[in-house]
C-alpha cells in the first residue's frame, strides 16, 4: 500500500514525545498498527527513527481501533489494561495518549468507572492544520515567547466580551486536566489546550488560526527541550496557580485584572525559560 503523505493526527498536541512507541516483539500487533496507521513497513519504527507525532498517532490508534465505540458518545472504550495487551505498547504510552485524547475533549475518563467517549462536536483543533502547517517547527523559544506576549493579552478583551458558558467551562475542564496531571508531558499537555480555549473563546477564527502557528512552534523540538529542562513541580504548580486565577478572572468578566494576571505569568514563563527579568517580582 502506498505511503500516505505527512502523518495522522498532527496537530498542536503532536509534541508530546513522551508518549512514543515501546512496541513488543509480537510481529502481528506491530502489523496491525501499522496497517492502522498506513505504515509501509512490517515494524513500528525505532526509538532512534520514530516520528514526535507518534504520542497523537497511538492516540488516533486507540479509536479506529474501536472505530463502534469511538462513533457513539458515551460508549466505554477498553481499559488502560487490555489496551497495552492489544496494541503492544508500554501502559505509559496508553496513559499518554489517553491524556492526549481527553485534553483534546475526545474522552472522559471516570475514576471507578473507566473512559468514555464524548460528545463535543467538531475537534477544538478542526480547520487548523493547514495554518499549523504552514508554521516552522522549530521556532526559536524567544520568538515563540515575542509571539505570545504580543497575541495573548491582546485576544481577551475579545474573550470577555464574547465567551460563551461553554467556552468557560472548556477552561475548568482544562484547568482540572492540568491539576492533576503526574507529568510535565502531561502538564503541558493541557497547559496548551488551556491556552487554546482562552484563544478559541474570542470567536474570531482569524487570530485563531494565527495562533495555530505560535502553537505549531510550541510543538517543536527547540521549545520543547527547553521547556523540559526547566521544569520542576514548583513551577508546574505556580503555572497552575497563574491559570486558576486567569481563568477566574476571565469568568467574572474582569478585564483588567485578566490581563495583568496574563502578562504577570508569560513573563514568569519567559523568565523560567530565557532568563528574562520578572518586572515587579523577586527571583
Amino acid at each position: 500500500m502506498p505511503a500516505r503523505e505527512g502523518t495522522p493526527g498532527r496537530d498542536w498536541y503532536d509534541w508530546l514525545q513522551a508518549a512514543a512507541w515501546r512496541p513488543q516483539a509480537d510481529s502481528s500487533t506491530q502489523a496491525f498498527a501499522n496497517r492502522r496507521i498506513g505504515a509501509t513497513v512490517s515494524t513500528v519504527p525505532s526509538s532512534a527513527t520514530r516520528s514526535p507525532a507518534y504520542g497523537s498517532e497511538l492516540a488516533e490508534l486507540i479509536l479506529s481501533a474501536h472505530e463502534s465505540a469511538a462513533s457513539h458518545a458515551g460508549s466505554r472504550l477498553p481499559t488502560e489494561r487490555e489496551l497495552v495487551a492489544e496494541l503492544g505498547v508500554t501502559r505509559t504510552a496508553i496513559r499518554h495518549a489517553l491524556a492526549i485524547l481527553e485534553a483534546q475533549g475526545r474522552i472522559s475518563r471516570e475514576v471507578g468507572r473507566g473512559t468514555f467517549v464524548r460528545d463535543t462536536g467538531p475537534r477544538m483543533s478542526a480547520g487548523l492544520d493547514d495554518a499549523a502547517d504552514a508554521g516552522p517547527a522549530d521556532v526559536g523559544p524567544a520568538e515563540v515567547m515575542a509571539a505570545r506576549r504580543l497575541i495573548e493579552p491582546q485576544v481577551l478583551p475579545l474573550v470577555v466580551a464574547w465567551a460563551t458558558t461553554r467556552d468557560f467551562e472548556e477552561m475548568r475542564r482544562c484547568l482540572a486536566g492540568g491539576a492533576v496531571a503526574a507529568t510535565a508531558e502531561e502538564f503541558e499537555v493541557w497547559d496548551l489546550a488551556l491556552h487554546h480555549a482562552i484563544v478559541a473563546a474570542s470567536r474570531n477564527q482569524l487570530l485563531l488560526r494565527m495562533y495555530a502557528v505560535v502553537e505549531r512552534a510550541r510543538a517543536g523540538e527547540l521549545w520543547g527541550s527547553l521547556k523540559r529542562r526547566n521544569d520542576s513541580r514548583e513551577r508546574r504548580a505556580i503555572y497552575q496557580e497563574d491559570h486558576e486565577r486567569l481563568v477566574d478572572a476571565l469568568c467574572a468578566r474582569e478585564l483588567t485584572r485578566a490581563t495583568e494576571t496574563l502578562d504577570a505569568h508569560l513573563h514568569r514563563v519567559e523568565a523560567n525559560l530565557l532568563g528574562a527579568a520578572i518586572p515587579g517580582a523577586t527571583a
